[in-house]
């Protein structure tokens, strides 16, 4: 860089976008300086390494020309390697979606969509029900990220259960720049020391927020009072009243209820994003539960007019996977179809004694109890001991001689609640921390001899581990094996902790060598859940996970398993439905993923409930392509069973048989099959008004020439690396480059680890674990853009070779001259960057920011003029085929259009002022809805572009 100046200028020399130079760099100065200390960013573009200047250490600059030096020649193609690797590594762009360029993520086409519908929104108020697996989370968190980057919200709070909080705080830091608190029972008091006075939701701006954290009525009426201006609400559909649930559900709607309602000291309304991919749950009141919760009027809408549907459309997106299989232009890969089996087991006989002598422990305590409140508890206990001992030895031990969680009610609706959550498996039950222990079944009120008997069956519970007598045991063994031969890692799901530490231990005994076996259970943390998994899958060879419902909803695994067992038959549809979209979803490379359910052939109660409940739901799921949430009438089936076998002494094979359980059956499959008929409909009933296919191409289209095309990215990695040195072989997906040969800084700067000596990329995703994208966001590829970028402006001279003095040499050059037959005149194209202010006057916060955009410009040169080329011309001109040219030719042609840049500068402010006004339009036509729009933006050119490049372009029969 050229210095201006060598005095130290006082903050006004430096407004925003002023270059500056210190540290033995060269910066941007930011909008956030102040007149104490002025805040920039590297040129580079790199937010990462933002800084406080202080006035003392700085002198304004501006950027140098191209210094055409001997040794290197370019050409035009360099001109196209130097834009792309600036493309890639924009960290602010100037296009009318700012978060695009400032995020490590690329999103799906599909994805785009409740980008735009938020955009159209004075206050944001949407309901993402996308499928499950389809990535909802990055839907909202590109909402947030573009809210936040426009100034249209300040703050941010994540509302979701303890066991996703961390897979929350990572999603956000990682994918989108957002450093997030986690706010929960063991972390709450500490960020309250930090914060003193304030609220923890005032002091820091972006929090995870466990919704267990908010039951106490303080907390949830402080939460309502300082929350920030941006909410979103993960598994929404927990939040709506349901007859199945008592009190709990009821405060978590309140407390949103009053969030939607209540106005900030602003008097704005905040922005509120529900979240689920059970939008419905079976229940017609729910759903317009969760529509009332985004505007009142939504939930008294006719959603069979024509009116009413379009209007809904503007706050609901609920796409499945064959509605986005294929997307505009892109194909979007997830398994085919899962592959359901069914394997059936017997008891041994001293096992299937254990069960007898459970159930008639079971029988008896529940005919014998006295008081309303002592029979209710006896219930869920009993239903707990048959529960455990259908699940292992070890587990039924556990539960013979734990202390009942019901017998703690004082209430026989808090027994209820404790029971059902259970027993049943209700989902609301996956997000209380220590669900997946031993329920328990021993308390007080047994007289002292049936606790005896209790402590009996404990140890004969204990005698029967291991597969000579556990026929459950054996035959889960053999399943595992057979997947591990046909070349799946399965995750085996347990109910209880017990049964999964238990299972762990004899898969490792058997399998040894042949596959490494974990196990993850909620008696550890969430992040030591991850940790323990990361562990597991970077060992090599095949991996068995065997895991709890502690996992169901916590973290994606399609990326290392293919298949899931289930070990303990699930008695709701839907937890069989999280286990398995861990691993079916997108980012999954089988073709088929496989599920294979594991019951009792002699346990009528395990016959009823696959039965009633899961075959049922597998049908559904096929003939809707959804899965279909159990309507709460499933509650009725389950006590039709217990009450058969508990208290009018059914016999576990005669459950099958029983009228009542058949009624309560009937009742169920018709409410369900009408549900599922009203899903069937949605694709049709949920259009997006306002939001058409051809706007979302267009978009793309703006992105591609921001921020690079895929065919950009490919080709830009493909000749950089082989520049360096590697050597490329293709593969089915891609290519792969031989690394050993790059130049140890290169190998350095790309995180290459010594041993590391080969990269294998992919066109799109999903890639393998290890492997590399072809996007903008990977690292490996971000990296490259910047060694290519950074090199280019050092104009080191060289071969292309690594030598002590040059280790590397970019496979760009900022200037280059091309003799061609596709032009008649000497012709002159420019690489040029402009930075723009974007200003704007967010609902929030106003504010201004910093962008970048880069343009290629071309003239043909006269005597009188420069004619100026349109765009499709200079496209032609980069697909120009080149000859042989000299290079004492290559440094006249280039020293004379380095001098016609002061010839050329106002034209070149001029087309500055051009852009920035297309800008500022393409900003107002995204956010225009029905007439309005929300908030505005005002784009200005800064005046000084900056020249990166000048590629000459001569007739081929041109002479030295």
């Amino acid at each position: 860089m050229t210095s201006l100046s060598a005095r130290n200028p006082s903050v006004q020399d430096f407004p925003p976008g002023t270059l500056v130079r210190a540290r033995g760099r060269d910066w941007v100065v930011l909008p956030e300086s102040t007149a104490d200390l002025v805040v920039a960013r590297p040129l580079n573009g790199d937010g990462t390494f933002v800084a406080g200047l202080f006035q003392d250490e700085i002198n304004l600059t501006e950027f140098p020309p191209p210094a055409p030096t001997p040794g290197v020649i370019g050409s035009h193609q360099a001109a196209l390697r130097l834009r792309t690797a600036l493309q890639l590594g924009f960290a602010a762009n100037a296009g009318p979606l700012r978060s695009l360029s400032e995020i490590a993520v690329t999103p799906r086409q599909y994805q785009l969509v409740p980008l735009l519908l938020a955009l159209r929104q004075q206050t944001v108020r949407l309901l993402l029900g996308d499928d499950t697996g389809l990535g909802k989370t990055i839907e909202a968190g590109l909402i947030a990220k573009e809210l936040l980057a426009q100034g249209d919200a300040r703050g941010l709070a994540v509302m979701c259960s303890p066991t996703l909080a961390e897979q929350w705080r990572d999603e956000l830091a990682v994918k989108f720049a957002i450093e997030a608190e986690l706010v929960l029972p063991s972390t709450a008091a500490h960020l309250q020391r930090a914060a003193g006075g304030d609220s923890i939701f005032e002091r820091y701006p972006f929090t995870i927020v466990s919704t267990d954290f908010l039951k106490q009525e303080q907390r949830r009426e402080l939460f309502a009072r300082t929350c920030p201006d941006l909410i979103i609400v993960d598994e929404a559909h927990t939040c709506v009243t349901s007859p199945s649930d008592g009190g709990q559900r009821q405060e978590r709607y309140q407390l949103l209820r009053r969030i939607a309602d209540n106005r900030l000291p602003d008097g704005r309304l905040r922005h509120l994003l529900l979240v689920t991919a059970t939008p419905h749950s079976g229940s017609k009141g729910a759903f317009r539960e969760l529509l009332g919760l985004l505007a009142p009027k939504l939930a008294e809408l006719d959603l069979d007019q024509r009116r009413g549907r379009e209007e809904l459309g503007r706050h609901f997106i609920q796409r499945r996977r064959r509605d986005i299989r294929r997307y505009l232009d892109e194909e979007t890969l997830f398994p085919t179809d899962r592959q359901f089996r069914e394997v059936g087991y017997h008891h041994t006989p001293n096992y299937a004694d254990l069960h007898r002598r459970t159930l008639a422990f079971a029988r008896e305590s529940v005919r014998g109890a006295d008081g309303e409140l002592t029979r209710r508890m006896r219930w869920w206990s009993a239903l707990a001991l048959l529960r455990s001992v259908a699940s292992s030895p070890r587990a039924a031990a556990a539960t013979f001689q734990a202390r009942s969680a019901a017998a703690a009610a004082e209430t026989i609706t808090e027994a209820d609640e404790l029971g059902k959550s259970s027993g049943y498996d209700l989902l609301e039950g996956a997000a209380l921390e220590g669900f997946d222990t031993a329920p328990g079944a021993n308390d007080e009120t047994l007289p002292e001899s049936a606790r005896g008997r209790l402590q009996a069956l404990a140890t004969e519970a204990l005698a029967l581990e291991g597969t000579t007598h556990d026929a459950k045991l054996a035959t889960v063994i053999n399943e595992v094996k057979a997947l591990l031969k046909d070349g799946y890692d399965p995750i085996v799901f347990c109910r209880y902790i017990a049964t999964a530490e238990y299972v762990a231990d004899h898969l490792r005994k058997t399998l040894r060598k042949k596959a490494a076996v974990d196990v993850v259970t909620g008696a550890r943390p969430p992040h030591e859940r991850v940790t323990r998994i990361n562990r597991l899958t970077d060992q090599p060879g095949q991996h068995v996970l065997v895991a709890t419902d502690s996992l169901s909803t916590s973290v994606n695994l399609q990326e290392h398993f293919q298949a899931v067992i289930h070990y303990d038959l699930a008695w709701n549809p839907m937890r069989h439905e999280q286990r398995e979209s861990r691993i079916d979803r997108f980012g999954q490379r089988r073709a088929y993923v496989r599920s294979i359910t594991l019951y009792g052939a002699d346990n009528g109660i395990d016959n009823v409930v696959l039965d009633v409940l899961i075959r049922k739901h597998q049908s559904i799921a096929r003939q809707t392509g959804l899965a279909v949430p159990v309507p709460v009438r499933a509650d009725g089936v389950l006590n039709a069973l217990m009450e058969g076998l508990l208290l009018r002494g059914k016999q576990p094979e005669q459950l099958a048989l029983d009228a009542t359980v058949a009624t309560q059956r009937d009742d169920l499959h018709r409410a369900w099959q009408s549900s599922a008929d009203r899903e069937s409909m949605a694709l049709t009933k949920y259009a997006h008004p306002g939001v058409t296919p051809d706007e979302v191409k267009d978009l793309i289209t703006d992105l591609h020439s921001t921020l690079g095309t895929p065919a950009d990215v490919r080709a830009f990695v493909r000749q950089a690396l082989q520049q360096y040195g590697a050597i490329l072989t293709p593969t089915r997906d891609g290519f792969a480059a031989q690394t050993a040969d790059l130049a140890p800084t290169v190998r350095d700067a790309l995180g290459l680890a010594d041993s590391a000596n080969e990269l294998v990329f992919h066109d799109d995703l999903p890639v393998p674990p290890g492997h590399r994208a072809l996007v903008r966001t990977d690292p490996v590829v971000a990296e490259l853009a910047r060694i290519v970028f950074e090199s280019a402006l050092e104009e080191a001279p060289g071969n292309g070779e690594a030598t002590e003095k040059e280790p590397h040499r970019s496979s760009a050059a900022r200037y280059g001259v091309t003799k061609t037959t596709a032009v008649g005149t000497r012709t002159v194209l420019l690489l040029v960057r402009y930075r723009f202010h974007l200003m704007y006057s967010g609902v929030a916060q106003p504010r201004t920011v910093i962008a970048e955009d880069t343009q290629m410009l071309a003239y043909r040169t006269s005597a009188a003029s420069h004619e100026w080329l349109p765009p499709e011309e200079i496209s032609a001109l980069l697909s120009a085929e080149p000859e042989d040219v000299p290079e004492e030719f290559v440094l006249s042609q280039a020293k004379r259009a380095v001098a016609e840049l002061g010839e050329v500068r106002d034209e070149l402010t001029a087309r500055g002022d051009e852009l920035a006004a297309r800008l500022q339009e393409a900003h107002k036509r995204l956010r225009m809805a029905a007439g309005r729009k929300r908030g505005s933006l005002k784009v200005e050119a800064n005046k000084c572009a900056d020249v990166l490049g000048v590629y000459v372009f001569a007739p081929a029969g041109e002479m030295l």
